[in-house]
Parts: structure tokens; C-alpha cells; sequence
């Protein structure tokens, strides 16, 4: 959806890259300056992170401002997201409160031309004015809208000496970026700074968030949404940070019964599916999977029973309880699915399995079809428990910790902890063998 403005243009919406944040905010515009007041421990660096990756997996123009981090700390920080050609960090710090140092300037002196993303240092960020000029002159080299994180207003204040140029430089800056078709993160520590300034700022900005910690409870309040239908303004919404994803408290209490995103991993795991190949059978990006199954999002219907035709399942499987009872006791050979070995080509060994994937039982039953003289590198699965094998046809070699053990037709396989380094089919024919993982 987009958004009407009072001169009858309408603005692009731009996602957080966090559907909750979406949703409470009612959305998120072209044109935006966004505040982020932040307290120590309130993950404001996840908020960032989503919205950079959001913003970079849509191919768009990203520009990180540094003030507070060396473009070392910030490649760092951004982990393969700097790989990105679409993103660009503008170094505010080596020259500002990196005081020119030589510990930072060897940043530029390493494999220079090699780098997979840019970054230009700033020659005097103590002026404003050049700062200003650094940032529009990056900004008419790009085609698009281009995002901007601002790293940050303190950062800004302890360079410049003083609020009254951190003022005057938002005051100018931020009209000029709304009328550029920019979006721009800027963050604030609010306890180093006074009320007057936050009346400023808040004031210019289309939308402003506090994040606190309380009693060590992470919570965002929306004190601002210019010209949107919040009906969450000046409200505590309670989060936590989970392996770099953001999930709010509202969303856990939705879920009800039905874990459908669970249901989904457990499935595609059983199936031997990653988040990517099960995204590219269903038509999304991985980055949707990866969200379905912490029930960040919700499929749609269609998109719920394109899922579970990719995972060979009914679709009402993923509404059942987890160990729902069954009166289903025989399953024919033809109701099979076939499941991937990990690192194994298909020419070498394929495997299918002996339940259908919507039965959570205590073991996972697998026939797995070695091709005759293949030699595997690795085991078939990459497990954590117990696993127990029964070769039903062929001969096997098996080496575990650099020792080789024969195996014969029906021979049995019980590993309690060691994983085969390699297995080795000897046999001119296709070794069968029924293989159960335990589950933890």
C-alpha cells in the first residue's frame, strides 16, 4: 500500500524488514526520518540490522553515517551484509573521534580495490557543513531511493561541541532527504542529550520511537507517526531480541494452538530441505521461510498450501497438534517421500522415508539406497543423538574415528555418539539399508 500525501503524491512504503513493527506503526514511507531514542541494552542494533537487511535483500541503495564506529567495527557489525554492493559506508569516524589514528587508518591500506563493499572517509567531519555535502554528493551517484542510517546524533554532538549544531544540521538535513525520496534511521542516545533537543527533533521527524529497558524488560513506545492510522501511539509493547530477530510480545500470543511455523521446520527438516530449497520450490524468499517458522509472519492460504505440496504433506498437517493419534496403522510403499542426504549427490545414494513426515514419533525410519563401488566423504545425516542402522542387502564398509568395519546383510549399526567419517558401498550391487535416528 501506499500512502496520499496533502499534495496528492503518494509515497512508497518501505518495509522495517520486521512485519510487527509494520503493523504497529502503520507502515513505514519513502521520505520518512525515523528517531530511534535508545537505552543501553535495548537492541536498537537488531532494529537496525533488520532494517538494513530488509533494505539490501530489495537491492536497494543503503548508506551507513558513521560517527561512533570504525568502518572495521562496522563491517564487523554487518557480517555478510558488507558484502553488498548496493551498500556504502560514509567513515565520519577516522578523522573525527578516531582522531586520525594510525590503528584506523590501516583500514584503507589493506587489499583496497579487492573490497566488496565501498567506504569513503570523510576528510573533515568536525564541519557540518562538509558532513552535508559528503552525504548529498553519495546520495546524486545513486538511482532509486536510497536508505540511510545515521550512526548517530550523540555521535554527532560529542564531534560538533555542542546541541545547537546537532539542531541546526537535522533541521537542514531532514526536509532535504524527504524531498530526495530517501528513508533515514537516525539514533539518539536520549539520556545524553536535553529535552530541548528531542522537542527539536521530534518535531522535524515524521516518526519517532523510544526504546527502553525496564526491570530488564525490552519495550518500544511509538511517540510519533505522522499522517498514519496508528492506533499504538504512546503504548509500551514488550520485545525481545532472538538470535538477531526481533519478536514482539503481541505476536507470541497469537499463536494459539497451532504452532504452524514449527510444524513447517519440523517437516522440512524431516525432508531434508534448508530454507532456501524449500523457498525456491514454494516460490518465496528464504527470508520468508525463515520468518514462517518463528511465526514472525503467516502464510496465506495459497501460499500454506503450496508449502505443504513442496513438503508432501496435506496442508491440514501443519494445523494438528505436534503428535496428534492417527488410526492409520499400514503404509504402503507408494505413500513414501523421498528425504535428502546431506552433501551427497543423487548418483551416489537417495534415501526415502518410511512414515509420512506429518508423524511425530519417537524415531525417524529411513531406506537409504547406496549405489554400487560409491565411495561417501561424510554420513548420511547430520544428527544430534543416537542412530542405529540394519543393512538389508549389499556389503558396507564403514569407518569410524579413521577405523573401517565390515558390514554385512543383516548386520546391525548402533552409534550412541560417533558419526561415519566415510562409507564405502563393496559390493557390485545397491546396498539397502533401513536407517532410525533417535530423536533427542
Amino acid at each position: 500500500m501506499n500512502k496520499t500525501t496533502t499534495n496528492g503524491l503518494k509515497k512508497k512504503r518501505v518495509s522495517s524488514g520486521i512485519s510487527e513493527l509494520d503493523r504497529l506503526l502503520g507502515d513505514l514511507f519513502i521520505g520518512d526520518n525515523v528517531i530511534w531514542y535508545e537505552d543501553a541494552g535495548s537492541f536498537s542494533a537488531a532494529f537496525c540490522l533488520s532494517f538494513i537487511k530488509e533494505s539490501l535483500t530489495l537491492k536497494k541503495p543503503l548508506i551507513y553515517v558513521t560517527f561512533d564506529r570504525s568502518p572495521k567495527n562496522v563491517v564487523s557489525f554487518l557480517g555478510t551484509l558488507a558484502k553488498s554492493q548496493n551498500l556504502t559506508i560514509l567513515d565520519c569516524f577516522t578523522n573525527g573521534k578516531g582522531d586520525r589514528s594510525e590503528v584506523f587508518n590501516k583500514f584503507y591500506e589493506k587489499d583496497g580495490a579487492l573490497w566488496p563493499y565501498q567506504v569513503i572517509k570523510v576528510n573533515d567531519p568536525t564541519n557540518p557543513t562538509g558532513v552535508g555535502e559528503a552525504i548529498y554528493g553519495l546520495h546524486s551517484n545513486l538511482s532509486g531511493d536510497v536508505h540511510f542510517i545515521m550512526d548517530s546524533l550523540t555521535g554527532m554532538q560529542a564531534l560538533w561541541g555542542g546541541e545547537e549544531q546537532v539542531i541546526d544540521f537535522y533541521a537542514r538535513t531532514c526536509p532535504r532527504l524527504y524531498e530526495l525520496d530517501t528513508i533515514a534511521y537516525w539514533l539518539i542516545e536520549k539520556k545524553a542529550h536535553s529535552n530541548k533537543l528531542k522537542a527539536n527533533i521530534n518535531k522535524i521527524a515524521q516518526v519517532a520511537i523510544d526504546l527502553s529497558v525496564h526491570r530488564g524488560k525490552s519495550t518500544l513506545k511509538i511517540l510519533k507517526a505522522e499522517k498514519r492510522n496508528s492506533k499504538f501511539i504512546n503504548e509500551h509493547h514488550g520485545y525481545l531480541c532472538e538470535a538477531s530477530d526481533i519478536v514482539f510480545e503481541s505476536q507470541r500470543k497469537i499463536k494459539g494452538k497451532f504452532d504452524i511455523g514449527a510444524q513447517i521446520k519440523r517437516i522440512r527438516l524431516m525432508r531434508g530441505f534448508s530454507q532456501k530449497h524449500l523457498a525456491a520450490l514454494t516460490g518465496v524468499t528464504p527470508s520468508t521461510i525463515s520468518q514462517v517458522e518463528k511465526n514472525l509472519i503467516y502464510p496465506s492460504l495459497p501460499a500454506l498450501f503450496r508449502i505443504a505440496e513442496s513438503l508432501s504433506v496435506e496442508a491440514a498437517t501443519f494445523l494438528k497438534d505436534q503428535g496428534e493419534n492417527t488410526d492409520i496403522h499400514v503404509y504402503s510403499a507408494e505413500q513414501r517421500s523421498a528425504t535428502t542426504l546431506e552433501r551427497i549427490p543423487k548418483e551416489y545414494a537417495d534415501a526415502e522415508l518410511l512414515l509420512p513426515p506429518d508423524i511425530d514419533g519417537p524415531v525417524e525410519a529411513t531406506l537409504i539406497r547406496m549405489r554400487p563401488g560409491k565411495k561417501l566423504s561424510n554420513h548420511f545425516f547430520t544428527h544430534k543423538g543416537k542412530e542405529m542402522g540394519y543393512l538389508m542387502a549389499g556389503r558396507l564398509e564403514m569407518t569410524v574415528n579413521n577405523k573401517a568395519y565390515e558390514v554385512n546383510p543383516g548386520d546391525t549399526i548402533y552409534l550412541p555418539k560417533d558419526t561415519p567419517g566415510k562409507w564405502r558401498n563393496t559390493a557390485d550391487s545397491t546396498a539397502e539399508i533401513l536407517w532410525l535416528k533417535f530423536k533427542v
